[in-house]
């Protein structure tokens, strides 16, 4: 896509002291059932650019959403846990932040929350998903949403393929509307990588289901000079192959396709490198009988779980030359103990040539993300991304609305 947006640091203390500013960022973290948060790293994410606003004199008011909810506000989807963990985390740089948190996300409460705020200020408003109108993009809520404030900053990444009141509407009514820094990184390393990466470049696309990664595939193919296929959408490729596949996970409706991306790559002089071997269960369990056998040889009764050790030999073999490497999805069961050691074995792979080689190694995608998490090499990466499904779009090259109506830089 090529985006070249403006951001926070384009903006001085002369634009920012004494501004209201809105930042939408993605404060859409996982709960336990007494609503503690579990990971907070999308709340870390966005500290950089809250504490960039706030030392230029900014009252700053976040928003964000924070799961689905039905009918308006419910208890266990309040962003309340976040503004408390928010000043904690901004405490470690800063003596005592409070962060204001306004049980609305507009109206009265809001205005008068930032009425009385001083600059240098925090303020977290309400789950703005407990109004409907904030997934239809409602322009009535759109300027309600935007009316008390000054400029806009979007460091919601995960969001921004979402055309929503608070990643899209907003950015048309507040001027500057800019990228915070996460986001801005987000562009940098994803955009970046697809628009003008380094070669040879290779994408390892995996994951359960071809249906979901299909075009993701097609449009990488045009990109990449390599690509590797894992998880249980290799059955749907090995299927179009001709291959039997005992009781292994199939798309049947997506056979021909993948045959079509099989052709296709040959057609580009492109290289896909599906598994040769395929450690495959006799039950979908954590505790299920196992064997390691030929991809082309699964027998009757057997699912695939995870790829083998020579797949993940050879794996290693094929990016060895790579400059540029994005990987989207587990090559496996990885949750599963027994089906792990394919996905911890690629990302072992992606950390030693990111040392060694300085090849740009980005990660996108929850279960990505992860079992580089699990692995303990996240830091080893070059970059890991945010976002699930706003990093797949980006890759698709499909123009995210929440960044396309930022400001241009």
């Amino acid at each position: 896509m090529g985006y070249n947006k403006k951001s926070v640091s384009d903006l001085s203390e002369s634009d920012l002291k004494g501004k209201k500013v809105l930042v939408r960022c993605d404060l859409n973290v996982p709960l336990d059932d007494k609503c503690n948060i579990t990971d907070d790293t999308r709340i870390r994410g966005s500290v950089r650019t809250i504490e960039y606003l706030t030392a230029n004199g900014a009252i700053v008011v976040v928003c964000s959403h924070l799961g689905r909810p039905k009918d308006g506000p419910e208890d266990k989807f309040s962003l309340a846990p976040c503004a408390v963990r928010l000043g904690e985390l901004l405490s470690d740089q800063y003596e005592d932040v409070d962060v204001t948190f306004v049980s609305d996300c507009i109206g009265d409460k809001v205005s008068a929350a930032i009425k009385d705020a001083i600059n240098g200020e925090v303020i977290m408003l309400e789950n703005t998903r407990f109004y409907k109108e904030e997934t239809k993009n409602d322009p009535d809520f759109v300027a309600k949403l935007a009316e008390p404030f000054d400029l806009f900053v979007n460091d919601a990444f995960g969001s921004a393929h979402r055309a929503h009141a608070s990643t899209e509407g907003v950015a048309k009514l507040l001027s500057p509307a800019v990228c915070g820094y996460l986001l801005a990184k987000e562009l940098e390393y994803l955009d970046g990588a697809v628009s003008k990466g380094e070669k040879p470049m290779a994408a390892i696309v995996g994951g359960s289901k071809v249906s979901s990664k299909i075009t993701v595939l097609e449009a990488l193919l045009d990109k990449c000079d390599k690509i590797i296929i894992g998880g249980g959408m290799v059955f749907t490729f090995l299927r179009a192959q001709g291959h039997s596949v005992g009781t292994s996970l199939v798309e049947d409706d997506f056979v021909d396709m993948a045959k079509a991306v099989l052709d296709k790559a040959k057609g580009l002089n492109k290289t896909i490198l599906l598994p040769s071997d395929i450690v495959v269960a006799d039950d979908f369990s954590p505790d299920a009988n196992t064997q390691v056998v030929k991809a082309d040889a699964i027998p009757d009764g057997w699912m695939g779980l995870d790829q083998g050790p020579d797949a993940t030999k050879e794996q290693e073999d094929f990016l060895s030359d790579c400059k540029t490497v994005i990987m989207n999805g587990p090559m496996g069961v990885f949750e599963f103990e027994k089906f792990n050691k394919g996905t911890f074995g690629l990302v072992e792979t992606l950390a030693k040539i990111t040392k060694e080689n300085g090849a740009v190694t980005i990660i996108g995608g929850g279960d990505s993300v992860a079992a580089c998490e699990q692995s303990g090499l996240a830091g080893e990466m070059s970059h890991i991304s945010t976002g699930g499904g706003a990093s797949l779009e980006l890759l698709e090259g499909k123009v995210l609305p929440g960044v396309a109506a930022l400001a241009d830089a």
